[in-house]
Order: structure tokens, then sequence, then C-alpha cells
């Protein structure tokens, strides 16, 4: 008993989630607002810096390929920093990167700017993400993840349509300034209320190395990708589709879109709570639904009401994953997991952008009404994905009980 007081004093007996988490979440929240709040700013941003909307547009993927790439680097380059020391370098590089979109003078710097402030991203949810599973008892750590990864979450209900609304009455460099402000709030909570957590060995970077290529981590990763890709080849052509094919004007949009973000941040609760209950069948079962759902989205579509519920059920139902998957990595590379659990959110932005892609192509080759199916269909390999893992595991477990 006094073993396991001493290693969670930070959780009182009254208390579900220590308060340092909420400084997490924060953090969380101002990344996600960095990160979606420029596509709604796109005409004032081109028209500002006197670039065509494509051009502006690539300020989405320059920041989708900072995160993709930078995760993994930055942790290389930082693996030996204390973790707690490694939030607050990683906050000062997201909130100086966001002060200069704020004085950026020109479009190529406003681009080396979304660059900078996208290499803290995977890295600080991934650190962000171990750290909080530490702050609880192991048999909570699912949620306090989700409670870190619902700050994304959030940023998409509250936090993008409020800067958006700033950005368009007090200029689009304002939305930047008030993210700048939120990060600067979050780095003091980091560094008031974030506990210095010993580690006793820090793993060397060839068993990072290791933990990262363990077949099981790669397959889950994939797993993960799958899982975004099958939610980013229906979202990223949800307006066209409710308004082409439901019938709904550009106005109701905006108001189905805040219903699946209420969705969205129902199931990244819902899916801490299950994955800390049972993490692979959650998972399995999650990824079945999933399929079930966007399969069923393919009919409901042409019925207006209809189409609003399926979408808030698939808004539940596709962040539902989200801690499962996190929590897993973590699991499966448990002795070196900080490489592992970054690279995680550069797998699932490389499945952000596939997604948005073979929606493309399904719309060109086929229609706009098959993007359920699509989405369908992978969300179907990756509960495949899911099972393969666990069936794997439950005969290494099975071999290794025979020995």
């Amino acid at each position: 008993m006094h073993a396991v007081k001493n290693q969670f004093p930070l959780l009182p007996q009254k208390e579900r989630f220590p308060f340092s988490l909420l400084c997490l979440t924060l953090g969380a929240f101002a990344i996600g607002m960095t990160e979606f709040i420029i596509m709604g700013l796109l005409p004032n941003v081109a028209l500002d810096l006197d670039v065509t909307i494509p051009q502006a547009g690539q300020l989405i993927t320059s920041y989708a390929l900072g995160v993709a790439f930078g995760a993994p680097l930055l942790t290389i380059f930082t693996h030996s920093v204390p973790q707690k020391k490694l939030l607050i370098i990683l906050m000062c590089i997201f909130t100086i990167g966001n002060a200069l979109s704020i004085v950026a003078p020109t479009y190529y710097l406003l681009i080396a700017a979304r660059i900078l402030t996208a290499l803290a991203h995977g890295t600080f949810l991934g650190v962000g993400s171990i750290i909080a599973a530490r702050l609880v008892r192991p048999e909570k750590r699912a949620g306090a993840v989700s409670m870190v990864l619902a700050g994304l979450t959030i940023a998409n209900i509250i936090g993008v349509p409020f800067g958006t609304f700033i950005g368009q009455n007090l200029g689009w460099r304002a939305s930047f300034g008030a993210i700048t402000i939120m990060g600067i709030i979050s780095l003091i909570g980091i560094m008031k209320f974030i506990p210095i957590i010993r580690q006793d060995h820090i793993p060397s970077l060839s068993k990072e190395f290791r933990s990262l290529m363990n077949p099981q981590v790669l397959l889950i990763l994939l797993t993960g990708a799958l899982g975004c890709a099958s939610l980013f080849s229906v979202f990223t052509y949800i307006a066209p589709m409710l308004q082409t094919i439901s019938g709904f004007p550009e106005h109701s949009v905006t108001w189905i879109l805040v219903l699946f973000g209420l969705g969205v941040t129902l199931g990244n609760v819902l899916g801490g709570k299950l994955a800390d209950w049972r993490l692979m069948p959650s998972l399995m079962i999650n990824f079945a639904v999933l399929a079930v759902i966007l399969s069923l989205l393919t009919v409901t579509l042409w019925h207006p009401m209809l189409a609003v519920i399926t979408i808030f059920i698939w808004g539940i139902a596709a962040f539902g994953i989200m801690p499962g998957i996190q929590i897993r990595i973590m699991n499966l590379a448990h002795e070196a997991p900080l490489l592992a659990t970054t690279s995680s959110h550069s797998a699932l932005n490389v499945g952000n952008a596939s997604g948005a892609y073979l929606g493309g192509l399904t719309i060109t080759s086929m229609s706009l009404s098959s993007l359920p199916w699509l989405a369908a269909a992978l969300a179907a390999l990756a509960f495949v994905g899911v099972m393969l893992s666990y069936l794997v595991e439950k005969k290494m477990s099975r071999r290794a009980l025979t020995l």
C-alpha cells in the first residue's frame, strides 16, 4: 500500500484527475486551434499577403508536413532531455512560432513560422500523453490521455470558430495573437503545476528505435493511420456532401459541424473509459461499429434528419479510437515509449492527408456519395489490423506460458 501511495502522491483520493492535467489540455487546445484555424482564414490571409487561395492552402500542407517530419526528428534530438523541461521547450517553440506568425510580413516567412510551430505539435502531444499517464493510477491512464487529447477536439468546437470570428473582425493576425496568449498561459501552468517526474533510466536512441520498429508498434501505427484516413476521406468533403446530397443550406453546415464536434468530444472521453476497461476488445468493437456507421451514412445522407444523427454518432465512433491507439502504443513500447508515441502523431497526419487524397480520387472516378463506402472500407481494414495485433499478442502469450 505504501508503495502505491508514494507512486501517485499527486492524486488525492477524492479527485479523479490532478489539476496539472488541465495545463496539458490547454496546450493541446492551443495546438488544435493553430492547426485548423487557418482553414477559416484562407481568404483573409490570401488577400493580405497577395497570394492565391491555392497558395494560401499550402500553409495547411506545410504545417502537416512539419508535424509529420518534425515529431520524430525533434524527439531524436531531445530524447535525453527531462520530460518536464522538454515540455517547457516545446511550448516555447510553439509560442514563438505563433508570435512570428503575427508579424510575418511575407507569405514565405509565414510558412516558415507555421513549420516552426508544427515542430512542437507531435512531440508535445506525445510527451504530454506519457506524463498524463504517469500522473494517475494505472487503471486511469487511458482516461488521463483522453483528457489531454480532448484539448484538440474542444479546439474544433470552440476554439476554431472563436478564432475565426476574431480573425474576420480584427484581422487574421489577431487570431494568432490569441493563440500566442494561450501558449503563454499553458507555459506558465506547465512550469508551475507539472511535477518533475524522475526517470531512473533514460532509454538510449537505439532502444527508442527498436521500440518504434517493433512489428506490433508499426502495425498499430498503420491501424491508427487507416482510422484517420477513414475520418478525413469524408470529413474533408463533408460540406459539399451535406449541401449537394442532404440538401442543407450553407449556413446550416456550420451547426452540423458543431454537433459533429460535440460527438467527437464525447467519443474521446468514452474511448478513454473503454480503453481503461478492456483495451483491445474496445478498439476492435469501435472500428467495427465505425465501419457499420459509415456504411449506413451512404443511405442516411439522402435524408436530412437521419444524416445529422448519423454524423453525430460517427463523431463519437471516429474519435473513440484515439485514446486506445495512444495507450496501445505506450504499452507496446513501454521500455522506450517516447519516439513511438510521438511518431503516432506523424502516422495520424499521414492518415489525414491520405484520406483527403483518396477521397478526392473517389469523387473524380466515382461520385461524392461514394465517399462513405471508401471510409467504411478503410475502417474495416483498421479493424483487421487491430484483430491481427490482438491475435498475435495472444499467440505470443500462450507460447511464453508453455516455455
